[in-house]
């Protein structure tokens, strides 16, 4: 069985400076044997971690859209914010990749399901976070596990994680699968675990995304 963080961000993206190498050490402290790096803006974390990291990889991206955020996963090539949902789940499914919608329902966050994101797509879409432990309080988790019935969508979690700390603080307890494909059926199969972090890991984040963008490393890409 796999114990599967699902959204974990490394220092590729704009609001973290954890190293790919530290993200792998946790991993192995915690016992996830599975894990979805999905930066903001940005696959290749993802990528360079395939190559390295003594367990499975999933390379993803979260895309910053006028709509909220969606994730590509099992990418091979970025894809750039600022670009429509429909326009966002068209290059995720050209590289035959998997549509995800994160947090969809957090006010507090870029959640697309709070954003206007257009009712017609969602049956393109694949899978959908019920847990996320970056969350806010009243995220929508429950109306989250219903959008997941009504359209047929898998079920997904993440810790979210953009210190080590948080790394395991979610994930599903899923059946091995093969390869993207069978992914899907695995994921449907698994069961979700998961603990709200606390409000002062967004302190850190925070502090990072001011650094960056001082320096000049911080910016969105288009």
């Amino acid at each position: 069985m796999l114990k599967a963080d699902l959204h974990v961000h490394t220092e590729y993206s704009m609001d973290t400076s954890m190293s790919i190498e530290r993200v792998i050490e946790r991993c192995i402290e915690v016992g996830i044997n599975c894990v979805n790096i999905a930066d903001h803006d940005e696959v290749e974390g993802g990528l360079r971690m395939q190559r390295i990291a003594p367990f499975r990889v999933i390379a993803s991206e979260e895309i910053l859209t006028p709509h909220g955020e969606i994730m590509g996963m099992f990418l091979t090539e970025r894809i750039p914010s600022g670009i429509s949902p429909e326009e966002a789940i068209k290059r995720i499914k050209e590289q035959g990749g998997l549509v995800c919608i994160p947090h969809p329902y957090d006010r507090a966050r870029c959640a697309a399901l709070e954003r206007g994101f257009p009712k017609e797509l969602i049956p393109e879409v694949d899978i959908i976070e019920i847990f996320n432990s970056r969350a806010t309080r009243f995220a929508g988790w429950d109306k989250a596990k219903l959008t997941a019935q009504e359209y047929g969508l898998v079920p997904s979690a993440g810790s979210d994680a953009h210190t080590p700390g948080e790394i395991g603080r979610a994930y599903v307890e899923m059946p091995e699968f093969t390869s993207k494909e069978d992914f899907c059926s695995a994921l449907a199969q698994g069961k979700v675990y998961g603990r709200r972090s606390s409000m002062w890991v967004h302190i850190p984040s925070t502090v990072t995304r001011v650094r960056k963008r001082v320096t000049g490393r911080g910016r969105r890409r288009r």
